[in-house]
């Protein structure tokens, strides 16, 4: 989560909103669920909306594609994200198309959190892949880096 903190640090000095992402490989061995290499960060993102002007350049979205790009493969079902911001519908949906095995965010999102507060996609058990979530990890430090960057943006 660290890492994905310094990605929201760098979306945020370059007029972003602040998010990050990572994405961990770490492939397991399906029957004693034993690792099978050590794991690794695989791709790495910040926000880019504004820079790219895309209304899916979210930094989850970044990163799984990168993921999807190193692993030559759209699914993701060894990897972990981890993003300072709860993911968004588009987000956990593209995390459940992708397989992922599992999801860690640091703050709650109050408007658009589709991994537990508005929605919980990735345990609705009407699709065919559900996956763990695991929230609130270093939540005040990812809520400060957002309230600092609103604060001043409103400021200006």
């Amino acid at each position: 989560m660290r890492m994905a903190i310094d990605e929201a640090r760098r979306a945020g000095e370059a007029g972003e909103v602040p998010i990050g992402a990572v994405v961990v490989f770490e492939p397991i061995d399906r029957g004693t669920r034993r690792a099978l290499a050590e794991p690794q960060v695989i791709a790495r993102a910040g926000n880019r909306r504004e820079r790219d002007r895309d209304p899916a350049g979210h930094a989850e979205f970044a990163a799984m594609l990168q993921a999807a790009r190193e692993l030559d493969a759209w699914r993701l079902t060894d990897c972990t994200v981890y993003v300072t911001l709860e993911p968004c519908i588009m987000c956990a949906g593209l995390m459940h198309q992708a397989r992922i095995r599992r999801c860690v965010y640091g703050a709650p999102d109050q408007k658009a959190g589709a991994l537990g507060t508005l929605y919980q996609i990735n345990a609705d058990e009407r699709l065919n892949h559900t996956f763990e979530v695991t929230p609130g990890v270093l939540q005040d430090e990812c809520v400060a880096l957002l309230q600092e960057f609103f604060a001043a943006r409103r400021k200006r």
